[in-house]
């Protein structure tokens, strides 16, 4: 399969999916190894970028989804008649931050973080698909355990978590500080505002 052919195939089983497909399935379907895929999802998402189109190609740790490109929000939810989907609440904010930092966690461990009760929160961040539940803890009551999902990537334009901002060090004197600074540079950066809507 020369390298169009390729491209073209993982185009139309993206388009056809809807949904993120892992790159060691497309692989293994079409007899090929993980990082051939990979390369050719971002040469292709990069013809998509160049060209200006309406589509664009995401990576998701190692998964891989066609969606509309960003510009184009408005023209859709209006073509569409969907509403703007509500911004995420300051605690369902601090909730998905210590899951993304300290995942795999339990609701107690959130609950102790921040000092309360953070079940509705969770329940609204496993409702809008951005936490999901990824086992139960070996103790006694077995608690569920919790991580973000690949929409939580995908929402947030990063390829793995790896790619979060660096916690300062919280052991300084000015690591409250510098934590706030880290927090408000990300509300103010050109696209993290769109970033927190899902």
């Amino acid at each position: 399969m020369d390298d169009r052919e390729l491209k073209s195939t993982i185009e139309a089983i993206l388009f056809a999916s809807g949904e993120p497909v892992p790159a060691d399935r497309i692989a293994l379907v079409l007899g090929t190894d993980k990082e051939e895929i990979l390369k050719a999802a971002k040469d292709l998402s990069d013809e998509y970028s160049f060209q200006q189109r309406g589509i664009r190609l995401v990576r998701m740790d190692n998964a891989l989804q066609l969606c509309s490109a960003p510009e184009y929000a408005q023209s859709i939810t209006f073509a569409l008649e969907r509403r703007k989907p509500p911004r995420l609440s300051q605690p369902a904010l601090e909730v998905l931050a210590i899951c993304a930092y300290f995942q795999p966690v339990t609701r107690a461990y959130v609950d102790q973080v921040r000092g309360v009760d953070s079940s509705y929160t969770m329940g609204i961040l496993l409702e809008r698909g951005l936490i999901e539940a990824c086992g139960r803890l070996d103790v006694a009551g077995r608690p569920s355990i919790y991580k973000t999902s690949e929409l939580f990537l995908r929402t947030l334009g990063i390829t793995t978590l790896t790619e979060l901002p660096k916690l300062p060090d919280m052991s300084s004197d000015d690591g409250i500080a510098k934590l706030s600074q880290v927090i408000e540079s990300l509300k103010f950066d050109d696209n993290r505002q769109l970033k927190i809507e899902i």
